[in-house]
């Protein structure tokens, strides 16, 4: 970990946060981005008081597709090269899928699958040719279900889950390593954006983002290519296996549906 730099998305609240801090305890670099330029001073002011570490922040948006780009070759243009990428910025909505703004059912897919990938491969490479590093996904265990009423969210979950175990495999021996942070429900803004708080989400019990954050962080750095933090969420994750998918999809889509 020595002279390590680790790029966090959506690090200003919630899971991203927290993983800075799991990253600044390890004496990391940091490299913080996200929209909320305010909050990620107040974060970056913290880890530097705290840790003694170096922490670079830089504001953009992720449903744009040019930030990608951007937030590369501004990193670029400062001679940093990013050992650690972890993709956490996503957000989802909940409601019909036929009664969503499509425009906003597209920006989940350009923060939670396009953003994702297009990061990905732009520091990927670097990381293959230094024969370390890695990537640190944050999917959900909305990736192993299909998801009515939060169709897009549940579905580029997926993708996230399929990406990131066929990236651990293309990657095996090159020193290079990628983990799928898959949490269940966990106390963050989420839910706001998401308007979840008008369906039976409000009712079930939840982890703290820094519980899940640990356990990512933990999973990564053991090098596991999937993390389901939570014994009830491991446990869900095995129950689905053994139902049909009919079965699955009626039950999400009654857990998901708005009262």
């Amino acid at each position: 970990m020595m002279n390590e730099t680790v790029l966090i998305t959506g690090a200003s609240s919630g899971i991203g946060l927290e993983l800075a801090k799991c990253f600044a305890a390890d004496k990391s670099s940091l490299i913080l981005v996200a929209r909320n330029t305010a909050a990620l001073e107040t974060l970056a002011a913290e880890l530097r008081r705290d840790h003694k570490v170096e922490v670079y922040i830089i504001s953009a948006d992720l449903t744009l597709p040019e930030s990608p780009q951007k937030i590369f070759d501004e990193l670029q243009g400062r001679g940093t090269a990013v050992d650690v990428l972890v993709n956490n910025a996503g957000f989802g909505l909940h409601g019909s899928f036929a009664e969503l703004p499509a425009d906003r059912q597209l920006e989940i897919i350009h923060v939670n699958v396009t953003g994702l990938v297009a990061l990905t491969r732009l520091f990927l490479p670097g990381m293959v040719q230094r024969r370390r590093g890695g990537v640190l996904n944050v999917g959900s265990v909305a990736g192993f279900v299909p998801g009515p009423y939060m169709a897009i969210y549940y579905a580029s979950k997926a993708f996230v889950q399929s990406f990131s175990d066929a990236l651990f495999e293309e990657l095996r021996g090159t020193g290079v390593s990628v983990t799928n942070l898959c949490p269940g429900p966990t106390e963050t803004n989420f839910s706001q954006t998401a308007r979840t708080y008008q369906s039976r989400t409000r009712q079930i019990s939840k982890m703290s983002a820094a519980e899940v954050a640990v356990a990512g962080h933990r999973a990564f750095r053991e090098n596991h290519p999937v993390s389901v933090p939570g014994a009830k969420n491991v446990l869900l994750v095995l129950l689905i296996k053994l139902f049909p998918r009919s079965t699955v999809r009626r039950i999400i889509g009654r857990y998901n549906k708005s009262k």
